[in-house]
């Protein structure tokens, strides 16, 4: 299906996400609906709803395909929501898990029970992606500890590993009968024999290239839409998948084309797959646009020059990528290389008997660290394979023999291996870049965020306007976000952060200091941390935030793994960084540092921020708006990212009858979402506006065919200037009209941009 053809459907204007938990579950969700409506959200979007793991918070760990988790409301709780939204003429887009279940407590999923009890023999067995021949025709689980084998024991017809049980097969009684064998949690890297999400042990995935498997994952799906509940879909992680067209092509038949959305991250420079039948992504790639678009470029090089001094030596990024994702490959999925290793094997048995499987192994192995983006989809990508090979045979001359073996076997769409390696180099890419890199790059740490690349510091507006039109034309049902809950930072930790790009002097005088004064063994890793403490650092979060940056702390050191980790900790380490957060409370002369910095970069953040929101909200594609963010937003990274939210105060701000120092993004928030929904009709193309006068590189402005968004950028540099002065848009004929402020305009931004640092025009009358 080409992009001419793709079928027509109802589409969503905005969206809201929601969390839906055991402790917000989807009759909760239900009563929130008219608020959201207040709002201006067209349509709700939830978060995963099939039956997960007891007390699962977040989801994505599905244990059954044909029931909405009771803890979560069940059957009642989304009819009760769907009602609900019909009543407001509002859409429901639900997440969904095709990739993975949930195996932690085996008995809590019915198909991942019934083939540990009879391996290869189980109705189901055809469902998980487990290489039998690997274990000896079991299948292996990494679940025990350190020299405690002599915790399993059999009890009660089940065997037992302290709390986890785990079936006996039929007519057996001794370990070495079942169709499984619990190793050991080591034993992951190398030996593993099941495929999961990323590194996630207790993950399985599932094969949903089956047909069979495909209708059975999605009966309850399939039931949403035969009922009318849901109107659309967004796909987790389709990187996962055998055949992600397939499968979307699947979807398609099944929904009758809904409105689909996929989990797809693009790395600069890369284009979504014209003929998936998709409405696009879920927004990472616009994300990271409207970050660097309002991120000061003159900041680049003295913000490199004091990562190089922090670190001692000056930073390479894709040096840096290769290598983690290198360790990576060599680590916690060695196993999954293995296995590819396995396969071509198998595929050259008769083509090349002696090839060295431990050759083999260290060529994969290169490859997938070579690979420049998340995956291939052959003939799709082509041309990422095709530099992968070029780079890996210029990182590994030795290797040049093996690499001419392989080049034609991962080539062909059509082979095993090939599709496996597929399958595997995003989940190389997502641990070695987003899960490792991301937390040892501390430049600017505002542009470590997911689906973005943090050594592309700034973009222009012209280069803004340009990537705009391309999305217009080719993506205009997209979804734009902000946050979510997948992001490392939320938008408003981001746009503090982004500030210290226009004075980096200023910024690094105020960290040498706070190194000074609570000394950490890695000052690289020290500028990460100060910079998730000032994105953070809001009056109303102090009361929990002490607990919040301690998590926060412990994640981002272990994941950059360069000093302590998950299974090996390092525990003086990790007390030297504990340390230096209670100084955060603890230490008046820290306090002092912070709160200068906090003063100084409030009311330029402040402008960042609304000029984020108002940008998402009104470019080309459809804005998310993720749950709270509507007042500010300055979440850590999960699970911080998933707290509750105070909806019952968010209403009474809305209504005017309670005060919030964050009123102004609420009604930037509201008449935006309002617009979209009520007059799509000026939503409908993208033209930029261009601005004459002194300050005209501080504004972006485009029409989208009747509104015209006016965001200031770069305001401490704006400030510095002088402001505004005589810079003024060249606006189209007519009279314009700001809704945010109720004001005429003829463009003068000294006038139009004097109550707020964005506007949102329209003719007037």
């Amino acid at each position: 299906m080409t992009e001419p053809d793709r079928p027509r459907r109802r589409s969503p204007h905005s969206t809201y996400r929601l969390q839906v938990s055991p402790d917000f579950d989807l009759f909760a969700a239900a009563r929130v609906l008219p608020y959201l409506h207040d709002l201006g959200v067209d349509w709700v979007y939830l978060s995963p709803l099939l039956a997960s793991e007891p007390g699962s918070t977040h989801g994505y760990d599905v244990v059954a395909f044909d029931h909405v988790d009771p803890e979560r409301g069940g059957e009642k709780g989304l009819a009760a929501l769907s009602d609900a939204a019909r009543r407001l003429g509002m859409g429901v887009l639900v997440d969904i898990v095709p990739n993975h279940v949930g195996v932690a407590t085996p008995e809590e999923d019915p198909w991942w029970w019934d083939v540990l009890r009879l391996g290869r023999e189980s109705e189901h067995a055809s469902a998980f992606d487990v290489d039998w021949a690997a274990g000896d025709g079991r299948i292996l689980i990494p679940v025990i500890g350190d020299d405690d084998e002599d915790a399993i024991r059999i009890e009660d017809g089940a065997v037992r590993y302290h709390d986890q049980r785990f079936p006996l097969a039929p007519g057996t009684s001794t370990l070495e009968e079942q169709h499984y064998e619990l190793v050991s949690w080591r034993a992951a890297d190398e030996d593993l024999n099941y495929r999961r999400f990323f590194a996630v042990n207790t993950l399985a995935a599932v094969r949903v290239e089956d047909p069979e498997v495909f209708a059975e994952t999605h009966v309850e799906v399939k039931r949403w839409f035969d009922e009318g509940l849901v109107d659309g879909l967004r796909v987790d992680h389709p990187d996962g998948l055998r055949d992600p067209k397939r499968y979307l092509d699947d979807l398609a038949a099944l929904t009758d084309g809904a409105y689909v959305l996929v989990e797809k991250i693009l790395e600069p420079g890369e284009r979504l797959p014209g003929d998936w039948a998709t409405a696009g992504t879920t927004g990472y790639d616009a994300l990271a646009l409207i970050d660097r678009v309002l991120t000061d470029p003159a900041g680049e090089a003295p913000l490199t020059d004091l990562e190089d001094r922090l670190r001692g030596a000056p930073v390479d990024w894709q040096r840096m990528v290769h290598d983690n994702k290198r360790a990576v490959a060599d680590g916690i999925l060695h196993s999954e290389v293995l296995r590819i290793t396995r396969e071509i094997g198998r595929a050259l048995e008769s083509a090349a008997p002696d090839a060295a499987d431990d050759a083999v192994a260290d060529a994969v192995a290169e490859l997938l660290a070579c690979f420049p983006v998340y995956r291939s989809y052959l003939p799709e990508g082509r041309e990422h394979l095709d530099h992968a090979f070029a780079a890996a045979r210029e990182q590994r001359p030795d290797l040049a023999r093996t690499f001419d073996t392989l080049e034609p076997l991962l080539h062909d769409e059509w082979s095993q291996p090939a599709r496996r390696f597929q399958q595997t180099s995003g989940m190389v890419m997502a641990k070695g870049v987003e899960d490792c890199s991301f937390y040892r790059w501390s430049r600017l740490t505002s542009l470590n965020e997911v689906g973005g690349d943090p050594s592309i510091f700034a973009i222009d507006v012209d280069y803004f306007h340009a990537a705009m039109a391309v999305r217009q034309r080719d993506w205009p049902d997209a979804m734009v976000t902000l946050s979510t809950h997948d992001t490392k930072r939320g938008e408003d930790v981001r746009a503090r952060i982004t500030v210290l790009a226009e004075e980096p002097g200023r910024w690094e005088r105020a960290l040498d200091e706070l190194l000074r004064l609570a000394p950490l063994p890695d000052p690289a890793f020290g500028s990460l941390l100060w910079q998730a403490v000032l994105g953070a650092w809001t009056p109303d979060h102090l009361p929990d935030l002490r607990d919040r940056l301690h998590g926060y702390a412990e994640k981002a050191m272990r994941e950059a793994g360069d000093r302590t980790t998950w299974t090996e900790p390092d525990n003086a380490y990790e007390s030297q960084v504990h340390a230096a957060v209670d100084a955060v409370f603890d230490s008046d002369e820290v306090q002092r540092v912070l709160l200068d910095l906090a003063t100084w970069v409030d009311e330029p953040a402040q402008a960042n921020s609304l000029a984020a929101k108002l940008v998402a909200i009104t470019m080309p594609g459809v804005p998310d708006v993720y749950q709270g963010s509507e007042l500010w937003e300055t979440s850590l990274v999960d699970p911080d990212n998933r707290r509750p939210v105070d909806f019952e105060h968010r209403a009474a701000v809305l209504r005017g009858v309670e005060e919030d120092d964050a009123v102004t993004k609420l009604h930037v928030t509201c008449i935006a979402l309002t617009l979209r929904r009520e007059r799509p009709e000026l939503f409908a193309g993208y033209a930029p506006v261009t601005a004459t006068g002194t300050a005209a590189g501080h504004v972006l402005a485009y029409d989208r065919g009747g509104a015209i968004t006016v965001a200031t950028r770069l305001p401490v540099g704006l400030g510095a200037a002088g402001g505004w002065g005589d810079t003024a848009l060249d606006l189209p004929e007519g009279r314009w009209h700001d809704v945010l402020t109720g004001l005429d305009t003829d463009g003068r931004l000294v006038d139009l941009l004097a109550s707020h640092p964005v506007a949102l025009l329209v003719r007037a009358g």
